[in-house]
């Protein structure tokens, strides 16, 4: 994204990533009222320098960075609070059970406090309390959840913290947040791609992004370089979903394998050393 530096004559010097919507649309100025001092793609180049120029020109300056407003707008409009019901028996959510899902991802890392623990809200609690979640027999635009069903389910996913000091204190049970391997796996499972792809398709694919790769290299470009290796990362954790396995698990065993070997660099590339059986055989 590009943002742009403009001056509006005698007003004022601001920061947006839209010219025509913010300036034309909505403050009403024509090309010849303003100018574009600077432009970027890194916002926080862009934010110091519009302070720096605001002082410079003498305008007031602002109390917060284009940045800081930004991001403030952005956390304001993805939080939502969701105020819960906890009984000793059930955790009731405000909304409907066909709207759930929804509203449990708009509030990821929300904690949740039940007699029995406290919890941490993942995608992977979320689609328990989705898959679980009961309307309310008092209120048919509230659902609920059994908490000691929900502790179970905790129990198995996450791990306890260490025992406090009072033994009959309860312990806090903490779900940990899925790995990004996870939220990839769930991704592609949602577009389908586990159901309707094959193992084919997707090596097609990793070459297609390893000709990417080779671009970025050839071009000097961190950024193209940054996104190859990432979306090559991304097939070949659905190339091995889709023969029943995990990237994790794929990585963990070549691990094995090369940890204790050993060698040297030749022309720019590690070369094994044979081992001794193979020596006396050359």
């Amino acid at each position: 994204m590009t943002y742009y530096l403009y001056h509006i004559f005698g007003k004022k010097i601001g920061v947006t990533c839209d010219l025509k919507d913010r300036l034309t649309r909505q403050q009403g100025y024509a090309c010849g009222e303003y100018e574009v001092l600077d432009s970027s793609d890194d916002i926080d180049y862009i934010s110091a320098k519009e302070l720096e120029l605001q002082l410079v020109f003498g305008y007031p300056v602002d109390r917060q960075s284009y940045k800081e407003l930004i991001t403030s707008k952005t956390n304001k409009q993805k939080t939502k609070t969701m105020v819960l019901n906890v009984t000793e028996q059930t955790t009731t959510f405000p909304f409907p059970v066909n709207k759930m899902k929804g509203n449990l991802m708009d509030n990821m890392g929300m904690k949740i406090e039940t007699s029995f623990g406290k919890y941490v809200l993942t995608s992977s609690l979320a689609n328990w309390i989705v898959e679980n979640a009961r309307t309310s027999m008092y209120n048919p635009s509230r659902s609920y959840v059994y908490n000691k069903a929900m502790n179970e389910f905790c129990m198995s996913l996450g791990k306890q913290s260490p025992a406090l000091e009072h033994k009959n204190q309860p312990e806090e049970v903490v779900v940990e947040n899925p790995n990004v391997y996870d939220l990839i796996r769930q991704w592609a499972d949602e577009r389908g791609i586990y159901k309707s792809g094959d193992t084919k398709t997707q090596f097609a694919k990793l070459q297609e992004e390893s000709g990417e790769l080779a671009r970025a290299i050839l071009k000097n470009d961190r950024t193209e370089f940054i996104d190859a290796i990432g979306d090559m990362v991304v097939v070949l954790t659905n190339l091995a979903a889709l023969e029943g396995l995990k990237i994790e698990d794929c990585v963990t065993s070549a691990y094995d394998v090369i940890k204790s070997r050993h060698g040297q660099m030749v022309n720019g590339t590690f070369v094994k050393e044979l081992n001794s059986h193979v020596k006396a055989t050359l």
